[in-house]
């Protein structure tokens, strides 16, 4: 399987990271074991100790090359460093030996790779302080001090030298050009996602003025046109266009990335437009929406949005006749599993029961069931209520938006 670049570039920075804290640390304590054996006079297990550690882990870094597991060499350096550290610490003093927060750069180190391994070298660290002061209390000892006395400020003096070498020099020096690559990686990220934004809204500008330009088209036919029912038949299609390009205009408008409308907004616009298309300036036509402020895909709302304008236009045209008062009202609400229930209709004269979308003649009729199907879900007729209502149930769609068959 194929790693994200982003994913590896973290696991490269990782991999640097170890590798260096290997070496830097392989040759410091080398250097830390040949002090102690030549001039702190510790000539027991202390330097051994070191100089042990610093071969096994330089070999176990070396291995790495061939078997590029990265939590093996990380695991393996981490047993090694703590088992050198409790050695170490047993030996030259116990609690209160100054070697004992090398302990802590093990955890530290832990937290740098992941958090797993973090907790877990942390509450094995925190044990062995416990056992250690534990045993410090008791008078049975396995140990003995084996630094000489002259020699204690020494061994402390480069046992801080040490841990703060490790923690400022290496891990710090590392985590800290980590974190400006970061924040250059981070700075490049951003740029990409404004330049992406704009050429997004820019597409969603240049799609909206296209279908202004193909409604303007059809509004410019439809006037030259004699025929009142091919006027008709163009106006409702420049109704359609319109509705669509209502969606791109608001997705032009937005002031963030996501591809979401806010549907109440968008359908009593879109309401308001069909009214006064149809209707004049003048009505008596109510519009009554109930519509919590929900965001659906833009995949959801064109086609949504084409059964509302459908719906809303064949209640005005034969619903609510001339200049006849009348209300149209739409509803929706959330259901489970990310489906939605959308009451809509009008109180008008309304039409036959016999009439369905199999044998009527009516395309916008037609369209409705279509869309409906499209957005995965049933559209229904309520015949309780005087008029023309329809009950939907449907589900948020997020994928290429398809024409209409």
């Amino acid at each position: 399987m194929k790693i994200p670049i982003k994913d590896r570039y973290r696991l490269q920075d990782k991999v640097d990271l170890i590798l260096k804290v290997n070496y830097n640390s392989s040759f410091f304590a080398i250097l830390f074991g040949i002090a102690c054996y030549s001039f702190l006079n510790i000539k027991e297990v202390i330097p051994f100790v070191f100089i042990g550690f610093a071969l096994l882990n330089l070999l176990n870094t070396i291995l790495y090359k061939s078997h590029k597991k990265l939590l093996v060499t990380y695991n393996i350096t981490s047993i090694l460093a703590m088992t050198g550290a409790i050695l170490v610490v047993l030996f030259s003093g116990g609690i209160q030996s100054p070697f004992v927060f090398v302990l802590a750069i093990v955890v530290f180190a832990g937290y740098v790779t992941t958090q797993v391994y973090g907790q877990f070298y942390l509450i094995i660290n925190l044990a062995v302080l416990a056992i250690l002061f534990l045993y410090e209390l008791g008078d049975f000892r396995i140990s003995q001090n084996m630094v000489p006395e002259e020699s204690k400020n020494w061994f402390a003096f480069l046992s801080a030298i040490f841990a703060i070498y490790l923690l400022g020099g290496v891990f710090g020096r590392n985590l800290l050009a980590a974190h400006h690559k970061l924040y250059k990686s981070r700075n490049e990220i951003q740029e990409r996602i404004q330049e992406k934004e704009t050429l997004l809204k820019e597409v969603h500008h240049r799609v909206k003025n296209n279908l202004q330009t193909v409604s303007s088209l059809l509004s410019m036919q439809s006037r030259t046109i004699d025929d009142e029912k091919m006027s008709s038949i163009i106006k409702s299609s420049q109704n359609r266009v319109v509705s669509m390009a209502m969606v791109h205009e608001m997705l032009y408008k937005r002031d963030d990335y996501l591809s979401k409308i806010e549907l109440k907004p968008y359908v009593k616009e879109l309401c308001d437009y069909l009214v006064r298309s149809v209707k004049g300036n003048t009505h008596q036509v109510k519009v009554k929406l109930d519509i919590p402020d929900n965001k659906l895909s833009i995949d959801t709302v064109i086609p949504l949005g084409l059964i509302i304008n459908e719906t809303i236009t064949n209640a005005l045209k034969y619903g609510i006749k001339d200049d006849s008062e009348g209300e149209i009202e739409i509803s929706l609400r959330k259901l489970l599993d990310n489906r939605y229930e959308m009451y809509l209709g009008d109180n008008g004269v309304g039409y036959p029961e016999d009439v369905t979308s199999g044998n009527s003649k009516s395309l916008g009729l037609k369209l409705i069931y279509n869309l409906a199907r499209q957005l995965r879900g049933s559209i229904t007729r309520d015949y309780k209520r005087k008029g023309t209502y329809y009950r939907m149930v449907f589900e948020e769609v997020i994928e290429v938006f398809n024409s209409v068959d």
